[in-house]
């Protein structure tokens, strides 16, 4: 429906009342005597509902997976409803899961969605559930999981390359997929926030408009965790010892640095430190740019340039959070105003 301007009248010599939309009442099924709820927001706008959405309320939906599809495009099928919010999440295969098909869709699913568990299945049938409650794991707590994840794979890569420890590597390739766990169940909760108020306040949104930010902030962290095991998967590829050993560990240890202050900076609000993260970001990028041109001068070593760039955008993204946290707090002074 387009919007609708309505005239606020006066009643009974102290009552301010205003009609509602006859076509947007019929839609909801809204009569003559039933109740309806007003939320006031922080932006002054009030939020008029029918009845308010309980923990109790369960959102079903069904995939159907046609013979011939590749597996893949079904798991990604399956997480975009996942990040929609669909609590029951039933998977129907017209020919049926093979034994190895539903070992698959099982082992994907534990190692990519947070709180999406099996509960029933059949020869043509998987039923999902999610099982996790936001008040377990609101939207702060997961980011801070998420961040301090990241930074045990930081700390251990850096170890990794000055030590050429590969197996220590191939964990932190493995670990990737926990970071991507957090993010997906992030991006679920911020959707799920921006469609329902009620959930904002459960999982520390004050304001719809936060969303985006904390989307950008957890994709950025994502990200962060990609570089972390491309690093990884060059120092298996490494068949050698590297000369600038010790300067390139220094550069690794000033990025490390710089997300860590990035998060910092937006748990305290603090844009003093959110600024000198950016101005100490742009440092880490000069010295690995420095550090890679004399490499490239004495040796073509691909994987040390890669492992460089990587930590060159690892504190790019430290950056990029800590801008948007400077962000963020101005918005707080916004509302409070």
């Amino acid at each position: 429906m387009p919007p609708e301007k309505r005239k606020v009248q006066l009643t009974g010599g102290a009552t301010l009342i205003v009609s509602l939309p006859i076509k947007w009442a019929r839609n909801v099924g809204l009569a003559a005597g039933d109740e309806v709820f007003l939320n006031p927001q922080p932006d002054r706008t009030l939020l008029l509902s029918v009845q308010p959405k309980t923990d109790e309320q369960v959102y079903e939906t069904t995939i159907k997976l046609f013979p011939g599809e590749n597996i893949e495009n079904n798991l990604r099928l399956l997480i975009a409803h996942y990040l929609v919010g669909y609590d029951i999440i039933k998977l129907i295969s017209q020919k049926g899961f093979s034994a190895s098909d539903r070992k698959w869709i099982k082992d994907a699913v534990r190692q990519r969605l947070i709180g999406l568990e099996v509960v029933d299945e059949s020869h043509d049938e998987l039923i999902l559930q999610s099982l996790l409650n936001y008040r377990d794991l609101p939207l702060k707590k997961a980011m801070q999981s998420m961040s301090r994840l990241i930074s045990s794979m930081h700390e251990d890569v850096i170890y990794a390359l000055r030590n050429n420890d590969s197996e220590l590597a191939r964990d932190i390739i493995q670990r990737d997929n926990e970071v991507d766990r957090f993010y997906l169940l992030i991006v679920r909760q911020l959707k799920a926030a921006i469609e329902d108020p009620a959930l904002s306040e459960k999982i520390g949104i004050v304001h719809p408009r936060e969303c985006l930010g904390y989307r950008l902030i957890a994709k950025s962290m994502e990200r962060i965790g990609d570089h972390i095991e491309k690093i990884a998967r060059n120092v298996i590829e490494l068949d050698s010892d590297i000369e600038p050993i010790d300067r390139i560990c220094d550069v690794g240890n000033m990025a490390h640095d710089v997300f860590m202050r990035a998060i910092t900076s937006l748990s305290k609000n603090d844009i003093k430190e959110a600024n000198g993260v950016i101005i100490d970001a742009a440092e880490v990028v000069a010295v690995g740019i420095a550090i890679d041109r004399e490499i490239r001068l004495d040796c073509n070593m691909t994987e040390v340039s890669f492992i460089i760039e990587s930590l060159r955008r690892i504190a790019e993204y430290g950056a990029d959070i800590a801008e948007i946290s400077i962000n963020l707090s101005a918005e707080e002074l916004r509302q409070r105003t």
